[in-house]
């Protein structure tokens, strides 16, 4: 089926569907377990982290700066207060690195984001959540901001979010494609507000994001990024 003469805006997530980003995250989570080793197993620092990441999700959101404040505030209850301050300055350089990995864009990207642009048909855009700078920066090192006329990052990705967005660029939901790697986040809102998704899974989830999946008579399920074309 093709959407040619419904859609107007193309959005894409950021993280794991235009570069890889979990991984990442995942890597300095594996360091940070062998850090604790002392005090505890890998098993009890990830669920512990993940227990305080989600405590700590109404105050600090989403993004990489939470996500290190979560991985010190873990560690110091992990040790009962016994990590040294050498310790906690890795946790900030794990921290730091992540706010600097190389956003190399994922395989059929740029090739099918530069055949979408020829067409003159759409408007492409970045829709992401998280934090402002940090997603501007990732663009930035990727590449490919060339290909998109607008950005918006937001603290969450609701409803209530996607028909902003729609608002904000003067187009209805029904004339929107949402295109992602997050069920829970890249295709449920879209749906629900009226929108078209495309969903395309990538082999890491934040375990935050992973959530039940269902067919949708306005959702596409692809493999690889370049089979977006078959449906615009």
């Amino acid at each position: 089926m093709a959407l040619q003469k419904e859609i107007k805006v193309i959005a894409f997530d950021a993280d794991d569907t235009l570069w890889d980003c979990q991984s990442w995250f995942d890597e300095v989570e594996r360091r940070c377990c062998q850090l604790l080793s002392p005090w505890a197993t890998a098993r009890e620092v990830s669920e512990g982290l993940f227990a305080t990441e989600h405590r700590n999700l109404p105050l600090t959101g989403y993004g990489t700066k939470a996500f290190t404040l979560s991985l010190i505030e873990n560690a110091v209850r992990v040790t009962n207060g016994q990590l040294s301050g050498q310790d906690v300055m890795q946790l900030i350089d794990m921290g730091k690195e992540l706010l600097r990995f190389p956003t190399t864009p994922l395989p059929e990207v740029r090739e099918t984001l530069e055949l979408l642009s020829q067409t003159r048909r759409y408007r492409l855009v970045v829709f992401t959540k998280g934090e402002l700078m940090d997603q501007e920066d990732k663009l930035r090192r990727s590449g490919l901001e060339e290909y998109f006329s607008y950005m918006e990052t937001v603290s969450n990705k609701t409803e209530t979010e996607y028909r902003q967005l729609c608002e904000n660029l003067s187009v209805a939901p029904e004339q929107t494609l949402m295109v992602g790697n997050s069920f829970r986040s890249d295709i449920v809102p879209a749906l629900n507000c009226g929108a078209w998704a495309i969903h395309i899974p990538y082999h890491v989830v934040w375990a935050l994001e992973k959530s039940d999946e269902y067919p949708h008579d306005r959702l596409f399920n692809i493999e690889h990024f370049g089979e977006i074309l078959q449906y615009v």
